[in-house]
């Protein structure tokens, strides 16, 4: 799993971004708003990063921030939206927006955003109430740094072969904030 890069921006042709660690050239998809905070090329930036695993491609999606990443997995978890119409959708509404309008269930906001008819909008608000931080529920899912390391820890967990069902449960008594190497020793030890 590929969390984090931080380099040279070498292009930025939206959506598409090259970031070059150390020699190697990263492309990466990012939404608008965090194509807009990126400096010039040539200059040093870094992106949260998800890779998403196709039959047919391996696609790299670049973040600016943990939030924005966080709310990405959230939305490819509902049913109909792929990789793609979530970074459409973090285009159209910053995390915050696509809380509040969550939270609000405010449908006719949700369905500005591109390929996200009425159904689908219903769905989102239904599968992500209370699951997103902001729209005034600061005890979402990205209330704390600290969630993101355990999160962290399962994403390495996966990409070391197991499931998901596994490693949250392998996860479950590691307290929060938990340094993620730290994490991933105690959460194999509670594999035992």
């Amino acid at each position: 799993m590929i969390s984090r890069l931080r380099g040279i921006l070498l292009e930025k042709n939206p959506p598409v971004v090259v970031l070059d660690v150390h020699g190697v050239g990263y492309e990466a998809q990012v939404s608008m708003q965090t194509f807009y905070t990126l400096p010039a090329v040539g200059e040093e930036t870094a992106l949260y990063t998800q890779l998403v695993v196709r039959e047919d491609a391996h696609l790299l999606f670049g973040f600016g921030t943990r939030e924005e990443r966080e709310t990405f997995r959230a939305l490819v978890k509902v049913s109909g939206i792929g990789a793609k119409s979530a970074l459409g959708i973090l285009s159209a509404l910053s995390s915050d927006e696509l809380a509040t309008a969550i939270a609000n269930e405010d449908i006719k906001r949700l369905t500005a955003a591109p390929g996200i008819g009425k159904k689908t909008a219903e769905r989102m608000v239904l599968e992500l109430r209370g699951k997103l931080a902001g729209g005034g529920d600061a005890a979402g899912l990205f209330a704390s740094e600290a969630a993101g390391n355990n999160e962290d820890i399962i994403n390495t967990l996966l990409a070391l072969g197991y499931t998901d069902k596994e490693a949250r449960t392998a996860c479950k008594d590691i307290p929060a904030g938990t340094e993620i190497s730290e994490g991933v020793r105690l959460a194999l030890k509670n594999m035992l």
